[in-house]
């Protein structure tokens, strides 16, 4: 029931990647190449709403996922959405089944709860990616 939506969701931002990297540059340059930014916003931040609504409503919601992995394939790969948004989607999978993992094997045969996992490895990275900010708050 909810695998026309993420479907739906995941090609539109897959397609989108490349005017991601445009847009990144600058607006003027988008504009300049035939890139229309604002569309292109809307356009992303709704596939994007699409795809969380579609996870959440499969799986609840999992705390610090949408902060840590995007930030740390970016620290990896660099910059480029090319790259950056498809291994997001590979590396999230692969951190929630490691951390579900843990959740169930750690306290066997009770279960913690992935949500508090998620946040025993995303409270210190989050922390990480805040004092690494210019003019960081930490």
């Amino acid at each position: 029931m909810i695998l026309p939506y993420a479907a739906i969701s995941l090609i539109v931002m897959f397609s989108m990647k490349g005017a991601l990297d445009v847009l990144a540059v600058g607006e003027e340059e988008a504009l300049s190449l035939g890139i229309r930014p604002r569309r292109v916003r809307w356009i992303i931040i709704g596939a994007a709403s699409l795809a969380a609504a579609s996870a959440v409503a499969v799986s609840g919601l999992i705390a610090f996922v949408g902060i840590i992995v995007p930030h740390a394939v970016r620290l990896v790969v660099g910059a480029s959405n090319r790259l950056v948004v498809p291994l997001s989607f590979f590396i999230g999978a692969s951190f929630l089944i490691l951390t579900d993992l843990l959740a169930r094997t750690l306290q066997s045969p009770a279960e913690l709860p992935i949500g508090v996992v998620t946040a025993f490895f995303g409270a210190p990275f989050f922390l990480f990616v805040l004092g690494r900010r210019s003019d960081g708050i930490i």
